[in-house]
């Protein structure tokens, strides 16, 4: 799993049957320190989150496996939200 903070919406005017109903969220990947990380991505949000929202993701096929139908062509899928981070930095939500 992977931190990362929504930073938009994304809109798709088609999409693969077995994505509808599933929200679309731009995100940021972030390291332990709160610092961007790599390229921003779209991620399928299992859960409900909008911009702002601190997230944990998971990708690869794991990400797939997560939307409520399995074996559809997604990369990354939002677990859940992210309440307290322990560690040297502190991120707040």
């Amino acid at each position: 799993m992977y931190l990362a903070r929504v930073i938009g919406r994304v809109v798709a005017t088609q999409r693969y049957a077995g994505l509808k109903g599933v929200a679309l969220q731009w995100i940021q990947p972030l390291d332990d320190a709160g610092t961007e990380q790599g390229a921003a991505l779209v991620a399928c949000a299992t859960v409900s989150t909008g911009p702002g929202d601190l997230v944990h993701f998971v990708d690869g096929r794991e990400g797939a496996l997560a939307c409520p139908n399995t074996f559809v062509p997604v990369d990354a899928a939002i677990l859940g939200f992210v309440e307290e981070v322990d560690g040297p930095t502190r991120l707040s939500n």
